[in-house]
């Protein structure tokens, strides 16, 4: 089928890649804007979508916005059978859903109505949810309400955002072109009423660890903003992301050091911290970061 491709960040690459190999034409490839990143800070920095279709020779494009009348001529001059999207990062007016023969489909990492938005993996790690996965969706106007064509499951178990997201981003990718193989014998169904819930945009705000809850869920906290942007404690003006954490047995206030192993009282339980990054330090063991700055037990945090 002639494919347009809409993505932006590494979720959506094993898609694109999947889409060539299976021998569809991919028309175009629809980007976010190349950001300023680098060393400095300055230079302006393709997606990850971007380097890899440019690598395949597929045309690029990158517009603020789909709204405008050009755009969308644009977009449905392109002819196509069918556009993918997988986490491309802007609302696509009716006009454009509708272009394409056969309409857009999402590629979207949970199973639908729970979690729709924009940080489904987040959301699921924070709340606890033993069970996640892909959902191929038929896209219209409403956020991520769209009939569903496939779904798949995965475990959560221990995984980070940054684990989940590879393996769901692989997955995805197998799913979508197995749906669009079958894509004639496939009936879309209807999202159930019940169990809606909103993945909203993740706040820089919530990575702060917050010990007065129980250890459980302080340890999620640090699994679910693994990579980005990262878990922290403040400590005497310092930031300190915890990248690696375990639940163990303690009792005592909340914030608080137990030990010199850096294990944190918290609400319920504590924690222990395995693997910990200074500001503007490389990440390391905390026993190691333990044997350059000391953190003696009975020390608050933040």
């Amino acid at each position: 089928m002639r494919i347009i491709f809409m993505g932006t960040p590494d979720f959506a690459v094993p898609a694109l890649v999947a889409l060539v190999e299976a021998g569809h034409e991919v028309v175009a490839a629809y980007t976010q804007p190349p950001r300023p990143g680098g060393r400095r800070g300055k230079e302006l920095t393709p997606s990850p979508v971007h380097k890899e279709a440019e690598v395949r020779g597929i045309e690029v494009r990158h517009p603020v916005s789909l709204k405008g009348a050009d755009e969308q001529a644009a977009f449905a001059a392109l002819e196509a059978d069918i556009a993918v999207v997988a986490a491309y990062g802007l609302i696509l007016p009716q006009a454009v859903l509708d272009a394409p023969r056969l309409g857009c489909l999402n590629i979207h990492a949970s199973i639908l109505p729970r979690w729709r938005g924009a940080a489904p993996i987040h959301r699921a790690i924070l709340a606890g949810d033993p069970t996640t996965g892909i959902t191929i969706m038929q896209m219209e106007a409403g956020l991520d309400t769209g009939p569903m064509l496939a779904t798949l499951r995965t475990t959560v178990d221990r995984k980070t955002t940054g684990e989940l997201t590879a393996e769901l981003a692989d997955r995805g990718a197998q799913l979508l072109i197995g749906t669009l193989r079958d894509l004639a014998v496939h009936r879309a169904v209807r999202q159930p009423d019940d169990g809606v819930t909103y993945a909203k945009k993740i706040d820089k705000t919530e990575a702060r660890l917050d010990f007065t809850q129980g250890a459980e869920a302080v340890e999620r906290q640090v699994r679910a903003f693994m990579p980005v942007p990262g878990a922290f404690f403040e400590l005497d003006g310092e930031r300190y992301k915890v990248l690696a954490a375990e639940v163990v047995e303690g009792i005592g206030e909340p914030g608080t050091t137990l030990d010199d192993a850096l294990t944190v009282a918290c609400g319920v339980g504590a924690i222990r911290c395995g693997r910990v990054q200074r500001a503007g330090k490389p990440a390391m063991e905390a026993a190691e970061l333990l044997r350059g700055r000391p953190i003696p037990a009975g020390t608050r945090l933040g």
